[in-house]
């Protein structure tokens, strides 16, 4: 499975994606089926894409010296707050509710929601460290030298979790959306 593994993948299989073959991404939003649940799940995933884009370009204008670092070290704790937060709380509904009842729908994708639980693992590891470089830069806010060291291994850190986030998430949406297209929304609350 390493070759599916979230740091080195390119994507789903084609044998995970024969639903997406019958309702393709550009056609999701005009689909008879595209309802509440859906949009909820596709905005979620557009939150985190905009919290993320939020803290790189903050840490890269604060690397730039445009940005005060009392409001970067603000907006670190708070856009990281809710976006670690966030995340557990998205991945733990989808691997505890979700995942479970999605996966028996088709039998053909069931491998699919495997690979993205491990990519929820995976992600983890990489909230860890996350975490702790957040925790580091607001540490160091009142030390500008100090604070644009630690701003540095910071924004390394996000181009890192936005990759990975950003494929999990293509995948996800790739391998859910025409799941409920297909079979609805009965059965998931």
């Amino acid at each position: 499975m390493t070759e599916l593994a979230l740091e080195t993948r390119k994507g789903l299989p084609d044998a995970l994606r024969v639903l997406l073959e019958d309702y393709p991404r550009e056609g999701w939003e005009a689909a008879p089926g595209f309802d509440g649940l859906i949009r909820f799940w596709l905005d979620r995933h557009l939150t985190f894409r905009r919290l993320m884009d939020e803290m790189r370009s903050s840490t890269e204008a604060l690397i730039d010296h445009n940005q005060d670092p009392e409001r970067y070290r603000v907006m670190v704790s708070r856009y990281g707050g809710m976006f670690v937060n966030g995340l557990h709380e998205h991945h733990t509904i989808e691997d505890t509710y979700y995942f479970p009842k999605l996966s028996q729908r088709d039998t053909r994708i069931t491998r699919g929601f495997d690979i993205l639980d491990s990519d929820h693992h995976a992600i983890d590891g990489h909230l860890n460290t996350f975490v702790e470089q957040a925790n580091t830069v607001i540490s160091k806010a009142e030390e500008r030298s100090a604070l644009q060291t630690a701003a540095g291994a910071f924004q390394a850190q996000l181009s890192t979790m936005e990759r990975l986030l950003n494929r999990h998430l293509l995948d996800e949406e790739e391998l859910i959306v025409p799941v409920i297209l297909k079979y609805g929304t009965v059965g998931l609350g």
